[in-house]
């Protein structure tokens, strides 16, 4: 007799309790502040940069500023990429005017 007074007490129980939980409202869905959309974007912004790159594009990103131009360096290992299969002074006006870009 104790056991099924306890088992209809827990069963109880857990009715009143799944009752109370499955009553609560869940809050609402906040709006993004602007920093959180301007993180989102950022974010997106910056998928397939990884380590150094994308620590200083999601600094400058966050900030608001533009991207920064690309270095003397960047420049020429684009450049020289981009001039594969060109010879002579083909290859050497490409790259002049690359450079210069």
């Amino acid at each position: 007799m104790r056991t099924q007074i306890r088992v209809l007490a827990v069963s109880a129980f857990f009715a009143f309790a799944g009752a109370a939980f499955a009553a609560q409202e869940t809050p609402a869905k906040k709006d993004l502040t602007p920093q959180q959309q301007r993180m989102s974007t950022c974010n997106g912004q910056a998928a397939g940069k990884k380590g150094d790159e994308r620590k200083a594009f999601m600094s400058s990103c966050l900030k608001g500023e533009q991207p920064a131009k690309m270095t003397q360096q960047d420049k020429m290992k684009k450049c020289n990429a981009d001039a594969a299969g060109k010879k002579g002074d083909e290859r050497k006006a490409f790259m002049s005017s690359c450079l210069k870009g």
